[in-house]
């Protein structure tokens, strides 16, 4: 397919006439371009495609990218996304505000953590059914864990069950109504001179924030380029996140963390790359293959989430015996393959 500027008249009447474009790399779910116009500003133009499987639901994404980044556009004093200047429906195209990135800094955390934190305050309970609800793990993902478990020969404590069931009703996003961003990953937070702001609102919904403030810990689970975080930085960045959040509405962040990020574990599905979710189960894939995702395998991915569910349940009543069998599936995985790698660390992060 000719991958032509789609501009038509109702967008150059609207936003000025397109003098020179350039194609950028993107996912294969979308078209980007960068676009001079007559006045010599710049712009981006984003359509989403429908071309073969990735256009299954291209005009779903189109809506929901559409209606996030509106959302987004809400924040006052520093912006945390481009705004949206005009669109086309019919032909799901987005014409965007043009962001200069400032490229590679030394600490990209606070930031990150400070916007990350001022776009889920934006929306309410007076927004329910803007966007789709968070969707995380479910029943089906907590039976997979423990047969992978269970394959694995790791004792399977009694009361694991029932904590995840549990779990599960803890994490229904019905009563939270924080703007997600959905995939806020490397490449998808741009660095400004008013701020970090994000891209790529395709997955946005509403849901409790800390299923995104939780990605320090676990390791970025939507992302190729999975990364560590520990000690003082994710201190550091975590209590940004919190005091922001605070700031904006004048309460404290609903919720536990550790429930987040076993939400996170039990999905297999962030494991693999969006493209490939919802195919398999790919934890039952773990005991026979370790497929990569990026430069990171899924089994390497998996030590490091059962390492962090593991700490974070020590002294939690509610998940004690989910982070013990988290702590013993670890050490067996790490028996049965002791050539895993530990994951990168922040400051490896990639750049664009």
């Amino acid at each position: 397919m000719l991958k032509r500027l789609p501009f038509d008249e109702t967008l150059r009447s609207t936003v000025g006439i397109p003098r020179q474009s350039e194609l950028l790399d993107s996912s294969p779910r979308s078209r980007v371009w960068r676009v001079r116009l007559a006045d010599r500003s710049q712009v981006i133009v984003k359509q989403i495609t429908d071309d073969g499987d990735a256009g299954a639901d291209a005009d779903t994404r189109f809506a929901r990218e559409v209606a996030g980044l509106r959302l987004a556009g809400r924040a006052t004093g520093p912006a945390v996304a481009p705004a949206v200047l005009a669109t086309e429906p019919s032909a799901r195209v987005m014409v965007l505000e043009h962001l200069d990135d400032l490229g590679k800094v030394a600490d990209w955390m606070p930031g990150y953590a400070e916007s990350l934190a001022r776009l889920h305050a934006l929306t309410g309970p007076a927004d329910a059914g803007a966007l789709p609800s968070w969707s995380g793990p479910t029943a089906a993902d907590a039976e997979s864990f423990l047969t992978l478990a269970r394959t694995l020969d790791v004792p399977v404590p009694s009361a694991v069950s029932d904590e995840l069931t549990a779990l599960l009703e803890r994490l229904d996003p019905t009563p939270h109504h924080a703007l997600l961003h959905g995939d806020p990953c490397p490449g998808n937070d741009l660095r400004t001179t008013g701020g970090v702001r994000f891209v790529d609102f395709e997955r946005a919904s509403l849901g409790n924030g800390l299923v995104e403030l939780a990605f320090f810990r676990i390791g970025f689970p939507t992302c190729w380029c999975a990364m560590s975080v520990t000690a003082a930085p994710l201190a550091e960045v975590e209590n940004i996140y919190r005091t922001t959040w605070r700031g904006l509405t004048g309460r404290d962040v609903p919720g536990d963390l550790a429930d987040a990020c076993a939400g996170w574990l039990i999905q297999g599905d962030a494991l693999v790359e969006r493209a490939h979710r919802g195919t398999v189960d790919q934890l039952a894939r773990v005991p026979t293959e370790d497929f990569e995702w990026g430069y990171i395998s899924a089994r390497e991915r998996l030590v490091h989430r059962l390492g962090v569910v593991a700490d974070l349940t020590r002294n939690n009543d509610l998940l004690h015996a989910v982070g013990r069998l988290s702590s013993t599936l670890a050490v067996r995985l790490l028996e049965r393959w002791p050539e895993l790698r530990p994951l990168p660390a922040h400051d490896t992060r990639p750049w664009y």
